[in-house]
């Protein structure tokens, strides 16, 4: 073995060893995330609305809904889909917050969520897990970034180990079959190498867009090689509208539907829309909308930003806030970036495949452990077998020889002559007179 694969071996059998629980959560949760939409619309077949050839209700009725049953919470923001109930959010994001899902044509209130500050529902908990192990976020975070940049290196690491030396018919059969009638460590072993392998370009697609939302030197990089060298913008800071022209053309109410009626005049298709409510308490809050055209996914998604007050259009970020379709490919990259980490960016199959995907690298650590495991002889009984095959294996190859040398051996009974060797002698010795 070369120098380069043991080197390689070492590194993957380690890292993985020192990974695998990372590894494993981080891949287990991001499989339960994948789906979590379609799963809550299961669950809750009540905010199913057929859709109608009507006018969805106002944001300006909205707010009045929720000042009518919370009168003390401010409104932040409601998420337009096009056949669900509007989810309407009140109160603080990571605070005591409280979530309406109401009809979209008749205003009806159908579910009330409350949320004390810190509680979560079961898949922001599973997201919390995913991003950060349910540890503190300044601990987490990092924890879970690193350790899916190892897990790129166990992929890469994984698929020099995979490749055979010699290209036979034995070793197709190892590289991309799963022997399901062998004993259980061959077929783990299968499980570990073939399944690795076959999941091995979309698990690093999975990772590497993954990182992008945690290591900044990682995000920077990969926007300067996608970008043809441009430096990724620094995100905007928060678009203010102006205080000074407070009260002086529009109510907070009339702003607010007419910023909504030019999104909506633009974007009469769109499948889905966010608006976010400016905080009418404080002069230089401003209105965000986000509309997406295509239901499940959000690459080609367009924002506006107006100023609550005069409803001039505010500056958008450079890369995320740019129409998809007139970007260059960096920046078209990069807002496909979420959904290429959750596969939506080929839409139901492509979440499939996440998911599938997902599975199989939740059980690589534990495939790969079990591996490692089986090959130390760990613990009394392993030890006892590890010895009891070297044994074997030793016994087996001295009947091997021992047979190869009985094979060289004459093959005549023991004080029997034969006329050939009669003949032979009688030859010798005539002639040596």
């Amino acid at each position: 073995m070369t120098t380069f694969k043991k080197v390689n071996n070492w590194l993957h059998l380690w890292l993985g060893l020192i990974s695998g629980i990372i590894v494993f959560i981080v891949c287990i949760t991001g499989c339960i995330w994948v789906f979590n939409e379609e799963i809550e619309g299961l669950l809750e077949p009540e905010t199913k609305i057929e859709r109608r050839d009507k006018a969805v209700i106002m944001p300006s009725q909205l707010m009045k809904i929720a000042k009518a049953s919370y009168p003390d919470i401010k409104v932040s923001y409601a998420n337009y889909q096009q056949g669900r109930a509007i989810n309407l959010g009140l109160g603080e994001r990571r605070g005591p917050n409280i979530t309406l899902k109401v009809n979209p044509y008749t205003g009806e209130i159908i579910t009330k969520e409350v949320h004390k500050k810190g509680e979560t529902n079961f898949f922001r908990w599973v997201l919390n897990g995913h991003r950060f192990l349910w540890l503190p976020f300044e601990i987490g975070r990092p924890i879970v970034n690193y350790g899916t940049l190892v897990f790129v290196i166990l992929l890469i690491t994984g698929l020099v180990w995979w490749y055979p030396k010699k290209w036979t018919k034995s070793t197709t059969d190892k590289s991309f079959k799963i022997k399901w009638g062998a004993s259980f460590k061959r077929v783990n072993l299968d499980l570990h190498n073939v399944l690795g392998f076959y999941s091995l370009l979309f698990l690093l697609a999975i990772a590497m867009t993954g990182m992008v939302y945690g290591i900044k030197w990682y995000s920077q990089s990969l926007y300067w090689a996608t970008s043809g060298g441009k430096s990724l913008p620094g995100r905007e800071r928060e678009i203010l509208s102006d205080s000074l022209m407070a009260g002086k053309l529009y109510t907070p109410q009339q702003a607010i539907d007419k910023a909504w009626l030019k999104v909506i005049s633009e974007n009469p298709e769109a499948e889905g829309f966010y608006y976010n409510f400016p905080d009418t308490s404080k002069a230089k809050s401003s209105i965000y909308v986000t509309i997406y055209p295509n239901s499940g996914q959000f690459y080609n998604n367009r924002s506006y930003s107006f100023d609550q007050h005069t409803l001039k259009e505010l500056p958008k970020d450079e890369v995320y806030g740019a129409t998809y379709d007139g970007a260059p490919f960096g920046t078209k990259l990069r807002k496909m970036n979420y959904d290429i980490h959750v596969g939506s960016i080929l839409g139901f199959p492509g979440k499939v495949l996440a998911f599938l995907s997902s599975l199989i690298g939740a059980s690589l650590p534990v495939t790969g452990f079990l591996v490692w495991w089986g090959r130390k002889g760990f613990g009394k009984k392993g030890k006892k077998n590890a010895k009891k095959e070297q044994k074997s294996q030793s016994k087996n190859l001295a009947e091997k020889q021992e047979n190869t040398v009985s094979a060289a051996r004459p093959k005549f009974k023991p004080g029997v002559v034969r006329k050939s060797d009669v003949s032979e002698k009688h030859t010798i010795d005539s002639s040596s007179i």
